[in-house]
């Protein structure tokens, strides 16, 4: 996921970002104790909060690490102004005493008088006293300077332990977050199971759709993933070779079509537990398998990008994914390999 960073608005962004996401509805169950109509889009909601909450938070620790390496950078160089100021400090001294030595102690005419040669003498003042004012100069600089650091290594400590602490508060409400969508998955699972146990396949949930991009016409069935099974490969879960490529995704995450089409299939029961079959121009289909709930009807026309459904476990199937399948023919047996027909369109896994 990539987020725009504006470090001049970092600070109200995240104060922001606290209010608003604080105030999003997101503790309402359905009374009936989460049937359809409530339950799925709760789950999209919460889902899209806790991802707005993580992006906020690492933008926030980004900004906050990046103020605490200036204020140590701030730090190092007040340390070496110091220590010029210091060895300006010994060259002053080492000034002093070479005039006492060389009878700085008497007076500059009784010094004149006792002379060899006066002029020698007064010009050996002169350098002395250009030599003091030089170093008074340069310690008055570097005094100044270092008062500069000081003033900036201060605000950059400043805005580290502001951020540090905005950040405390988010990393708190990102986890309140996360727990509400962890229980609302739990029971958007539980519903599905019940659904496909009973024979009843649960109706369209209308989701607010996502703003798409305009530009590309296919796109990759999830946001955010990592794949797991793949097509062809073998195991005892399946009575031949797998079909499709699997994408490793918490149950509730949003489906979306992986290009434009019209709905041909919404089911539920058997292997594939709640599933979707698009069709696509040129004679493919495109199917979303083990869902936990689905978002259109059969005959809908879908767009690339478009959320038809959110991930589930349901059917055959040992955890959390999304199966998705590219095929000939609306049915199971006519297969393809999802990932190069996919990456031939634009889109690579």
């Amino acid at each position: 996921m990539r987020s725009s960073r504006r470090r001049p608005l970092l600070v109200p962004v995240l104060l922001c970002a606290l209010a608003v996401l604080g105030a999003r509805p997101t503790d309402g169950m359905d009374g009936d104790g989460g049937a359809g109509t409530g339950l799925a889009p709760q789950v999209v909601r919460l889902y899209e909060d806790a991802a707005k909450a993580t992006r906020t938070y690492e933008e926030g620790r980004r900004e906050a690490e990046a103020q605490r390496s200036k204020a140590l950078e701030y730090e190092r160089r007040l340390d070496g102004q110091r220590r010029k100021i210091d060895a300006m400090h010994e060259d002053l001294g080492r000034i002093a005493r070479a005039q006492y030595r060389d009878g700085g102690g008497l007076p500059l005419t009784a010094r004149m008088l006792l002379a060899d040669d006066p002029e020698e003498l007064m010009r050996g003042q002169r350098v002395v006293s250009r030599a003091n004012s030089a170093v008074d100069r340069a310690i008055g600089a570097n005094l100044r300077a270092e008062a500069r650091l000081a003033a900036e290594e201060a605000k950059a400590q400043g805005a580290w332990k502001a951020l540090e602490k905005r950040n405390a508060d988010l990393a708190k409400l990102k986890k309140k977050i996360e727990n509400k969508l962890e229980v609302a998955r739990s029971r958007l699972e539980g519903q599905a199971d019940s659904s496909v146990a009973a024979g009843s396949c649960p109706g369209a949930v209308r989701l607010d759709q996502p703003d798409v991009p305009a530009g590309p016409t296919w796109m990759a069935p999830v946001e955010t993933y990592e794949l797991s099974a793949a097509f062809g490969s073998g195991g005892s879960r399946w009575a031949h070779r797998h079909t499709g490529q699997d994408f490793a995704v918490p149950v509730g995450t949003p489906v979306r079509s992986v290009g434009t089409g019209r709905v041909v299939k919404v089911s539920c029961g058997g292997a594939f537990g709640i599933q979707v079959v698009v069709q696509h121009a040129g004679g493919y289909y495109t199917q979303y398998a083990h869902l936990a709930a689905v978002a259109v009807d059969q005959g809908d026309r879908v767009g690339p990008g478009q959320w038809i459904g959110q991930s589930g476990s349901t059917g055959n199937s040992t955890g959390p994914h999304l199966h998705f399948e590219v095929r000939v023919t609306p049915e199971m047996g006519s297969a393809l390999d999802p990932v190069p027909w996919l990456s031939q369109r634009g889109v690579p896994l």
